[in-house]
């Protein structure tokens, strides 16, 4: 899946050590750009990828990841880990322009008419039923 963005925190680098060896992961959120913009909080796993990402604060990116889930105690957690991530120009965020309904100028008809009492005189409520 891939999610586009602005990220807005950078959360601390988190660090151990398994049987594999030493690990590095870190997490950060980003914010879309639609109408009712959503949050979403990712995970970077592994030093080399942190390092090849170089994800900073405010940067536009696109971001490619797996969603994956897992038990704890009865209880069940997401897990979204990045396994891409790319700096996006800003200035190419505007160019996809909205759809021409929606850049067409309002006709200068409303679409239903005003509603009126049965004395005809015009109501307050302007829903058309």
């Amino acid at each position: 899946m891939e999610l586009q963005g602005k990220v807005i925190v950078a959360l601390t680098e988190r660090t151990g050590v398994s049987s594999r060896g030493e690990w590095k992961s870190q997490d950060f959120v980003i914010e879309t750009h639609e109408s009712y913009p959503h949050k979403m909080v990712f995970s970077v796993f592994g030093a080399e990828r942190l390092q090849r990402f170089n994800i900073q604060v405010g940067q536009e990116v696109s971001v490619s990841f797996d969603i994956d889930a897992h038990e704890y105690n009865g209880r069940w957690f997401n897990s979204i880990r990045a396994f891409d991530v790319r700096q996006i120009d800003p200035a190419t965020l505007g160019a996809g322009a909205a759809p021409a309904a929606f850049n067409a100028a309002p006709s200068a008809q409303a679409p239903f008419p005003p509603a009126q009492n049965a004395d005809g005189a015009e109501s307050a409520d302007d829903l058309p039923f």
